[in-house]
């Protein structure tokens, strides 16, 4: 990666009634207009209680998650074996970080050069459009990647919420990994040997405060994410995420307590492209603030990421070449607007 440079953090901005620069105005169709002409998408909903039950109730919920990600490359996830109030503190210690006092949020501020703790959109091009974000980047997994200097000590809850959540949607990735696997008819551990032990779990808080030109400001350009798996906690209330397929945009709508799940790139590949990865954009609105929590699980950089065996035939060849350590090449591509699955296509 190049020099990189900071931002100043959105909610500053927003705070301060300054107008946004040049660098913000996102020249893709359409801007970031959350507008009437974006039609709202049922995104196919699975309850994880099912996929583990008996086998008549997991083959159904089975077949809807193929279909889902063979479709539209995510779906939304209910019964995952969080309580209602737990998933209400996540979405609380979000919001109390971002209304902590500036100067607060500046200590966790990350380091040039690393993705780490909190700012705004990294700067690694001199033409780069900046997206209408704020964030906070910290490693959940594997232990010894942990910089807790980058964890908030308030609100006092932030620490062990943020880990149990974790350890909550590591059990649900395994989960999730098998039951793809099974639903190809492939042996259910194939996707999750790929993964790896070790594999690398970083959450991402997002605030995207009201934005005063949501016709032409983004809150996230259009992007396929690089992990395999990706859970994403939206809203409770405000939307802004949108799915593109066969050159459409589709607004996701907000179930109360479901998370969002999509593939990332690393599970196209291995799935040798029966499941999509979607490219996913958030638009802006004047109104309101948004927060949302990205978890995404990514195989470990030491392991190759391939096509399974058993979805290779002559009908349907390889259509990626093998893989390793997809995430050093991922954000050079993305801040430049282009696919990285681009490099890993045969």
């Amino acid at each position: 990666m190049g020099s990189v440079s900071m931002a100043t953090p959105v909610q500053e901005l927003a705070t301060d009634g300054q107008d946004p620069s040049e660098r913000y105005n996102y020249g893709g169709s359409g801007g970031g207009a959350l507008n009437a002409s974006v039609p709202l998408v049922e995104i196919p909903v699975v309850d994880v209680g099912r996929l583990i039950s008996s086998p008549s109730a997991a083959n159904h919920e089975l077949q809807k998650l193929s279909l889902a990600l063979s479709s539209w490359g995510c779906f939304q996830v209910v019964n995952h074996g969080m309580t209602n109030s737990f998933v209400g503190r996540v979405h609380e210690i979000s919001k109390q970080f971002f209304d902590l006092p500036k100067e607060e949020k500046h200590r966790y501020t990350r380091e040039p050069d690393s993705i780490e703790g909190y700012g705004t959109d990294m700067i690694v091009a001199e033409n780069q459009t900046l997206d209408w974000i704020d964030r906070l980047y910290l490693t959940l997994n594997p232990p010894n990647q942990v910089q807790l200097k980058f964890w908030p000590e308030k609100p006092e809850t932030f620490r062990e919420t943020l880990q149990e959540y974790g350890v909550k949607l590591e059990e649900l990735n395994q989960i999730l990994l098998k039951a793809m696997a099974k639903s190809l008819e492939l042996e259910e551990n194939c996707f999750l040997d790929q993964y790896g032990e070790g594999a690398l779990m970083t959450a991402r808080f997002n605030l995207y405060p009201p934005c005063p030109r949501p016709d032409q400001i983004i809150g996230v350009k259009p992007h396929a994410d690089a992990s395999a798996l990706t859970f994403l906690l939206p809203d409770k209330e405000v939307g802004g995420l949108q799915f593109l397929k066969d050159n459409e945009w589709f607004t996701v709508p907000i179930i109360p307590h479901a998370l969002l799940v999509n593939v990332g790139d690393q599970a196209e590949i291995m799935s040798n492209g029966v499941f999509k990865s979607p490219v996913h954009r958030v638009v802006t609105n004047s109104e309101k603030e948004r927060h949302s929590l990205a978890v995404f699980c990514i195989p470990s950089a030491g392991h190759e990421i391939k096509p399974a065996e058993g979805l290779i035939s002559e009908t349907r060849p390889a259509l990626y070449r093998k893989v390793k350590d997809y995430v050093s090449i991922y954000f050079e591509y993305y801040q430049r607007g282009r696919r990285p699955i681009e490099a890993a296509m045969l």
